[in-house]
């Protein structure tokens, strides 16, 4: 029967590298998100704050090639021999 590979653990440096590129998502988001909210609320137009406004476009543009390339890194495709395996014990 074949079993599953296992999986070896990370080395330090891309723990810490991973944590730092989530949380640059999670600020990135919230810069967008504190935009939008000061836009909307009509404390800002986004011609005066033209610098900020190209900065936060810049960032709507890569979150959504983020989101874009997490979605079709998860759709890559299983391993065969799991399917196979799952198949052989009905579930």
């Amino acid at each position: 029967m074949a079993t599953p590979p296992v999986p070896r653990s990370p080395a330090p440096l891309t723990r810490v590298a991973r944590v730092v590129r989530e949380a640059f998502w999670v600020i990135a988001l919230g810069v967008i998100a504190c935009y939008a909210f000061f836009v909307l609320l009509g404390a800002w137009k986004p011609g005066d704050v033209l610098g900020v406004s190209i900065a936060v476009g810049v960032l709507i543009v890569l979150w959504i090639a983020h989101g874009w390339a997490q979605s079709h890194r998860h759709f890559e495709g299983r391993d065969p021999r799991l399917t196979s395996a799952r198949e052989r014990r009905g579930f």
